[in-house]
């Protein structure tokens, strides 16, 4: 039985995520014409197209989502064994700061399969405001971040836009002459400004009906009718579901999702190992959001 090249499965990883030939070809420190001939190769070794171009992305074939699945295992399994074989990586600390609806979904099980592979290494983590990580990472008392809406000011390892959604009871009903019921976090808060900022935008008036420090603070309120609140259009859980124009509220943007790194720093080994993790898990788990 033939053999899959990991260094072809990398580029495949490359050009899915990163959506072009010419940014996957900057990553793998290869010309974009060898990117093409590596995925070329890797089709006659899976027996079929793997990618098509729609518009200037690189979408995947069925096969080639699949591919993607086996090639995202096997590199973490090769760069995990490669890393605990380095004594020179073997321990050490790594600090990552995340959001606090980050902290209070995907983050405790990541941590948990990054310690299991890595024991003798610490993971420290900061659950905090944007302002507050960004500072820390900027003085190099972080080596990661997540942030929702990043501004570009530092280094990004991974990202994802996702659309914005009205999120509230089944049988919601806004009454017109009434102010908007916000469930909202405290400030400051991506989802909250943009809720806010469109409705100003469309005229409409609102109340802050409850302010919560935690996300299941948030959807509790939420299911309890108390009011409506902004996520991802993909993070509805049950029985909550998506509102738009049939309830009289405004249109939303998109938001954008960000592992970001220590500017003028390179992440050691163990700490994109931990990115690996946390991009196949945000990946994965969209809906948490």
């Amino acid at each position: 039985m033939p053999e899959l090249d990991l260094s072809l499965l990398r580029t495949l990883v490359a050009v899915h995520e990163l959506g072009s030939f010419a940014r996957a070809a900057r990553q793998v420190g290869r010309s974009e014409s060898a990117v093409s001939l590596q995925l070329k190769r890797l089709e006659e070794q899976c027996g079929g197209p793997l990618l098509f171009r729609s518009g200037r992305r690189m979408i995947l074939t069925d096969t080639g989502a699949r591919v993607l699945e086996y090639a995202r295992r096997l590199l973490a399994l090769n760069d995990e064994a490669l890393t605990a074989l380095r004594p020179e990586a073997s321990e050490g600390t790594v600090r990552v700061g995340i959001p606090t609806d980050v902290a209070e979904t995907w983050w405790p099980p990541v941590r948990a399969r990054f310690r299991a592979a890595h024991p003798r290494f610490t993971v420290e983590t900061l659950v905090g405001a944007a302002p507050l990580l960004g500072e820390k990472l900027r003085r190099g008392e972080l080596d990661l971040r997540v942030a929702h809406q990043p501004r570009g000011d530092f280094p990004t390892l991974w990202s994802e836009v996702r659309p914005m959604a009205w999120v509230g009871p089944a049988d919601f009903v806004r009454e017109p002459a009434a102010p908007v019921p916000l469930v909202v976090f405290n400030p400051p808060c991506t989802f909250r400004d943009a809720a806010l900022r469109a409705l100003e935008d469309a005229g409409l008036s609102w109340t802050f009906a409850y302010e919560s420090p935690t996300l299941a603070g948030l959807w509790a309120a939420v299911a309890s009718g108390m009011g409506v609140t902004v996520r991802t259009a993909s993070g509805i859980p049950s029985p909550l579901r998506a509102l738009g124009p049939e309830v009289g509220l405004p249109a939303l943007p998109a938001t954008t999702t960000a592992v970001e790194s220590a500017p003028g720093r390179q992440p050691g080994p163990a700490a994109m190992r931990l990115v690996e993790l946390m991009v196949r898990s945000l990946e994965a788990t969209a809906g948490a959001l």
